[in-house]
């Protein structure tokens, strides 16, 4: 027999993958503005702040539910785990609207040398990997699905410093392209990081042990 308590988690649950969905949505925008050279910024901005508000209504019901069951200890870690995703999920958010904001005011990649705009299609497309497992995990709970994202998160940090050792050996001075580049990939890192951060709690959501993936 299911509890009432089980009705607001899985409410909660809906939630969260609503979020996930307009996270992806808004983080692809961003990137395809960048690199097709199209100004996206304020569609990216709509969708930001539409999902800094579904966060605060997600931390809104998880203050419910504690207050209005009692939940027990697993209950407790899945509330908790779930208003950390949620933060998350926002975070992405905010990093789609920098990446749109830097190519509105400094032109993106439009002007950048082509192993640039190169490098970071390669790099958006396994951070775009990530955050679509670390939403496919959080749906459907699957522990090994998440611990997947540990390997990519490492190989974006890989590409990451390779793509700033590679720009001091190339770049002439500063330019608004220099600026762009370091800015986007940087954002593309944290989103990265963030995947992997959803990952972690989709696992100790379901088996209750706390892991690093990173």
């Amino acid at each position: 027999m299911s509890r009432i308590i089980d009705v607001g988690l899985e409410e909660l649950s809906v939630m969260l993958c609503r979020m996930g969905e307009l996270t992806y949505q808004a983080i692809s925008l961003s990137l395809k503005g960048c690199l097709n050279g199209t100004n996206e910024y304020f569609q990216v901005c709509e969708m930001s702040d539409a999902l800094v508000s579904m966060s605060e209504q997600a931390e809104d019901k998880a203050f419910e539910l504690i207050a209005r069951f009692q939940p027990v200890a697993s209950d407790l870690r899945t509330i908790k785990s779930y208003m950390k995703i949620a933060y998350d999920f926002a975070r992405y958010s905010r990093y789609a609207l920098d990446i749109s904001y830097i190519n509105e005011q400094y032109g993106g990649l439009k002007n950048c040398e082509p192993w640039i705009p190169e490098h970071i299609e390669k790099m958006s497309e396994k951070v775009l990997g990530m955050v679509k497992t670390s939403i496919d995990s959080l749906r459907k709970h699957d522990v090994k699905l998440a611990e997947t994202v540990s390997k990519t998160e490492k190989e974006v940090d890989d590409m990451y410093f390779r793509y700033l050792d590679e720009l001091v050996k190339r770049a002439s001075g500063t330019s608004k392209c220099t600026i762009s580049s370091v800015l986007i990939v940087r954002y593309l890192e944290r989103i990265a990081d963030h995947a992997t951060y959803i990952c972690e709690s989709v696992v100790y959501v379901v088996t209750g042990q706390k892991v690093t993936l990173r």
